[in-house]
């Protein structure tokens, strides 16, 4: 399995960040999990944070408790569900009117083998919230992340691995829904896309980076809120005994977000046995398929085709 590069170290920890003092990162699905455990980290590096929250109340109190968290920077909710367009485009004005340029945008928000399901756009649920509505709210929100040299962070899965693949012929899974099927979709197309991304920022010159992530095997809602029957068993005996923590999973993100050692196309998360836990540095990417620059242009055209958008970096 490759390696996108050898970044130099072989352990990150947090404590290797920098005062973020004056910056700003944007995280969806940061009201709990790791995308709250990482927002704690900016926060406590006096960076200014924004929790992308689907639910209001529970993006609330995540503020309020990140407000009680040490550090100077502000905290702000944007509220946004990344299964509805109109929702993404409201919140992605929301941000605009308080923040001048973003640092990071880290696409964290996540859904995992729910039963079928449709968006408010009629996508199939797990590629629509993963995959598309993060790439429309990255499109709506780029000028914020260039002007500020910024990062656009992916958070990928080990589910990314065979027997993932993206069903070019069949996105929506129409004729043969399965929950894991979609779930190993669309997290194998979060990493397609950033390093899609990434080449295009290369081709343009820009300024901007896409690195891509994964928490590996942590504990968190997602095994509890979308997998039905036997899984729902399953995962408490595994998260019990198998899964690391939320904060420990949320370190890949703030390292992509906000780690000077991170790359340009690079992919962080744990190192150990099956990427499931251990030290952080670069991480595997399962065959040549993810990086194969035809998978990566196809999966963007049809993206923007869905989306009815044009994207051109």
């Amino acid at each position: 399995m490759p390696k996108m590069f050898d970044s130099g170290f072989s352990d990150w920890t947090p404590d290797r960040l920098p005062d973020l003092a004056g910056g700003t990162y944007f995280i969806t699905g940061a009201n709990s999990g790791i995308g709250f455990e990482a927002a704690k980290y900016l926060r406590q590096k006096n960076a200014d944070v924004f929790v992308g929250s689907r639910n209001e109340g529970r993006g609330r109190d995540a503020v309020s408790r990140l407000e009680s968290e040490a550090g100077s920077g502000r905290v702000e909710l944007i509220t946004i569900d990344l299964a509805d367009t109109s929702s993404i485009r409201d919140a992605c004005d929301a941000v605009r009117n308080v923040a001048s340029g973003l640092d990071a945008i880290i696409n964290n928000a996540g859904i995992m083998q729910t039963p079928e399901q449709k968006t408010a756009d009629g996508f199939e649920m797990q590629f629509g919230t993963n995959h598309l509505g993060h790439f429309l709210m990255n499109h709506l929100l780029f000028d914020l992340v260039e002007q500020r040299s910024g990062r656009i962070v992916p958070v990928s899965s080990i589910a990314h691995k065979p027997p993932a693949k993206i069903h070019f012929d069949d996105l929506m899974m129409v004729e043969n829904y399965s929950p894991t099927a979609a779930y190993q979709q669309s997290k194998l197309a979060n990493l397609v896309y950033g390093i899609e991304l990434q080449r295009r920022l290369d081709s343009a010159g820009s300024s901007a980076s896409a690195i891509v992530c994964h928490p590996g095997y942590s504990a968190t809602n997602l095994q509890s809120t979308g997998p039905t029957g036997l899984w729902t068993t399953l995962y408490k005996v595994t998260n019990s005994l198998l899964a690391q923590s939320a904060e420990r999973g949320s370190q890949p993100l703030v390292l992509a977000a906000a780690g000077t050692e991170a790359r340009g196309g690079g992919y962080y998360g744990p190192t150990g046995p099956g990427d499931a836990r251990g030290k952080i540095s670069d991480s595997d990417v399962a065959g040549n398929f993810a990086t194969d620059p035809v998978v990566g242009n196809e999966l963007w055209k049809v993206s923007e085709d869905l989306l009815g958008i044009s994207w051109e970096i």
